[in-house]
């Protein structure tokens, strides 16, 4: 691809993130954990976009061909805008199989395209990895950078999936094409614990809760592995777990086991596994696969070897509620869609993206369906927040009933 790119900053393309030291990655990507700690966001972090293309995941021959922008100032990485060349709309989560259809229909080429986005993870996050102390003009280079990649080499658009608020704003100053959508997320109100949060639901609501829980958890024992307790029959069932759900849901699972053994072997401290088997022992019937950020728990892959009542939502909704209130993180994001998380006390949550597309005759149907999109989005989240089971002002303190 061509590439003219402004200075005194220097922009230029990798094509893996491997060419970049892990150190200069995470100085833009995860500078919160420089002395220590946990990156806000692991799926940012070097290691995670290591894993996802050395593992062959995230590899052109997947329909991922890495394009990453990265921003030098002196010598030093100030900057990445992570850039994918896609040659499909797989494993994205925000969708635009339409548009490309259309395209296609009316004589246009819509793959490839460019996405920046981290594979196969619909996580809200930064897209401009921009490091403390930068020039003022690494963002907007970047995000400038990444529309000419798109049209000066012909192709139909750029996509910037699951961005922060202000960068659509920055994005769409560029000419780019807000979107909303929206997301499922349990916010800790300062609950303490399980019984505090329940405490928070309507009388109803909580009953149905500790009802579905009990018949879940009945005959089975259930725990939350991380770190050096996480042991390799831990990770081959979470892979079969994964295998199982993946073919259903995708018909091809994006990630290969590599994947599995290089987060296991890289990141086993940002990952926490919940588990479930027979309470006399035997082998594992269901499992769920979290990341673990500094205040977030990022719910991400479940699977089960045989359909129990209850089971989904006690293992990706419920042990994940726990799991954070007991290691004080204030969030849980339990992944795209699901108006079911509502019931289990997860709320709806704006996501939002921005998209460069380089065909004016493209471009103006996409804005005015977009608007229209906006417009339900927003109204669909109030009917949403309405439904959810807590309690409302006029109801009362939780009484004590069992």
């Amino acid at each position: 691809m061509t590439q003219a790119f402004s200075r005194p900053l220097n922009l230029r393309l990798i094509h893996a993130v491997r060419e970049v030291a892990p150190e200069a990655w995470d100085a833009c990507a995860a500078p919160e954990a420089a002395e220590g700690g946990r990156p806000a966001n692991p799926f940012l972090t070097h290691r995670f976009f290591l894993a996802m293309e050395e593992s062959g995941s995230a590899v052109p021959r997947a329909g991922w061909a890495a394009h990453h922008l990265i921003a030098e100032a002196e010598g030093r990485l100030v900057g990445i805008l992570p850039v994918y060349l896609k040659s499909d709309s797989q494993g994205e989560y925000v969708f635009d199989h339409g548009w490309a259809q259309a395209y296609e229909r009316a004589g246009g080429s819509y793959y490839p395209k460019l996405v920046s986005a981290t594979p196969f993870t619909p996580v809200p996050g930064r897209r401009l990895l921009i490091a403390p102390g930068a020039p003022e003009e690494t963002a907007r280079a970047l995000a400038r950078a990444g529309r000419d990649l798109a049209t000066n080499n012909g192709l139909s658009s750029l996509h910037v999936n699951f961005c922060l608020e202000a960068e659509q704003k920055l994005f769409e100053a560029e000419g780019f094409l807000p979107r909303l959508d929206l997301q499922y997320h349990w916010r800790d109100e300062d609950y303490g614990d399980y019984a505090g949060f329940l405490g928070a639901l309507a009388s109803r609501k909580r009953k149905a809760l500790k009802k579905e829980r009990e018949a879940a958890q009945a005959g089975l024992e259930i725990l939350r592995l991380t770190g050096e307790a996480l042991r390799p029959e831990h990770w081959d069932a979470m892979w079969g777990f994964y295998q199982d759900t993946g073919a259903r849901k995708w018909g091809r699972p994006y990630l290969t086991r590599e994947a599995f053994r290089l987060l296991a072997e890289t990141m086993a401290e940002d990952c926490l596994i919940v588990l479930a088997r027979e309470a006399g022992g035997g082998p594992w019937l269901a499992g769920a696969l979290n990341l673990i950020g500094r205040e977030t728990l990022y719910g991400r892959y479940w699977g089960a070897l045989e359909e129990r009542p209850f089971l989904h939502f006690e293992i990706c909704y419920h042990q994940a509620i726990e799991a954070a209130l007991e290691m004080g993180l204030k969030q849980v994001e339990a992944g795209a869609q699901g108006e079911h998380k509502l019931a289990r006390g997860y709320r709806p949550i704006l996501t939002r993206s921005a998209h460069w597309i380089s065909d004016p005759g493209l471009r103006k149907p996409v804005a005015d369906y977009l608007k229209r999109e906006r417009a339900s989005i927003l109204e669909a989240q109030a009917e949403l927040d309405a439904a959810t089971p807590f309690r409302r002002m006029d109801e009362g303190p939780a009484s004590g009933e069992a």
